[in-house]
């Protein structure tokens, strides 16, 4: 598994269909943006300059909403993880 450090989280995305019902394949740049996951783990904070970290704004567990272009995507054991910023997070779906 992974452990992100500092202010990033690990997301295992929601896949999108990438293809209509009628057999239209859909290239990514028409797809609806932004992306949605479940944060899968979380860093333990960005450091501040007084040595405090600033509290994350995510949970293991949250769906949550992401920019679309913003994560790095990696592959651990066949699984596909996204890496992203906290700052990168639009909302929590609840």
């Amino acid at each position: 598994m992974l452990r992100p450090i500092h202010d990033h989280i690990v997301v295992q995305s929601a896949k999108e269909e990438t293809v209509t019902k009628m057999g239209i394949v859909l290239p990514d740049t028409v797809k609806e943006k932004p992306e949605q996951g479940k944060v899968v783990a979380v860093g333990p904070g960005k450091v501040l300059e007084n040595g405090a970290r600033a509290p994350m704004s995510v949970k293991v567990g949250d769906v949550v909403l992401f920019k679309k272009y913003s994560p790095d995507e990696v592959k651990v054991d066949g699984v596909e993880y996204l890496i992203i910023g906290d700052s990168d997070i639009l909302a929590v779906v609840e």
